[in-house]
């Protein structure tokens, strides 16, 4: 069997023991138990720590990836129609309305030139549209609406459509399941228009709030 090996206490001062694998022995220089005793509680504390230590290291190295993980998954957009005054519509077709002033575009997930979202990871997002538009003068009728959609499946449609307000705005807030190559993008239905400056009141916006791939 393998034990611990102490050299009598006249001959060890500094309590140097070492292992030695050897039939049973019994060792009967008691000057020597106490010193053989207090190596192998510090030899039992060195293996419990390594070990505590090396768990720590796991748990880190586990903490660091899933860190890494969200950074390089980050997807967060906000944008609105322009920065400059600017009416779109109102049109005979629905036509799709491109935002052209960003705010934020983490991962470039959207597109100026084409005005879509394009979903860089499966997972829930949260989007947001708001709408807004001016009749121009008090009696004209005032169409502030947009669509939203995703994968051309209609999901809002924030509106205000009246003859009371020279201008008006309405805002929607969806949570919805996205898979990555999904497209999520806003269209402006017939008969409908948004006027914005660099006040920004028309904007569209989304995050993703968890991975599920």
């Amino acid at each position: 069997m393998c034990i611990l090996i102490c050299l009598p206490a006249h001959f060890n001062p500094m309590c140097l023991c070492v292992y030695i694998c050897v039939c049973e022995v019994c060792l009967t220089d008691h000057a020597s138990c106490g010193c053989c005793l207090m190596q192998q509680q510090l030899y039992r504390m060195e293996s419990f720590f390594n070990m505590s230590l090396n768990e720590l290291q796991r748990d880190l190295e586990r903490a660091e990836n899933v860190l890494n993980d969200i950074r390089a998954t980050r997807s967060a957009f906000s944008v609105a129609l322009t920065n400059d005054r600017w009416c779109l519509g109102p049109f005979r077709d629905v036509v799709p309305v491109v935002y052209q002033h960003v705010f934020i575009n983490l991962a470039g997930s959207y597109s100026i030139q084409t005005g879509k979202f394009i979903v860089p990871r499966s997972g829930v997002y949260s989007f947001s549209l708001t709408v807004y538009s001016d009749a121009g003068s008090a009696g004209n009728t005032l169409a502030a609406c947009a669509s939203l959609y995703h994968n051309n499946i209609l999901i809002a449609g924030p509106s205000d459509r009246n003859a009371q307000d020279q201008e008006d705005s309405s805002t929607s807030v969806v949570a919805l399941h996205a898979n990555a190559g999904d497209e999520v993008h806003v269209k402006l239905p017939i008969g409908c228009y948004l006027c914005d400056n660099n006040s920004h009141f028309n904007t569209f916006s989304g995050f993703l709030l968890y991975a599920t791939d």
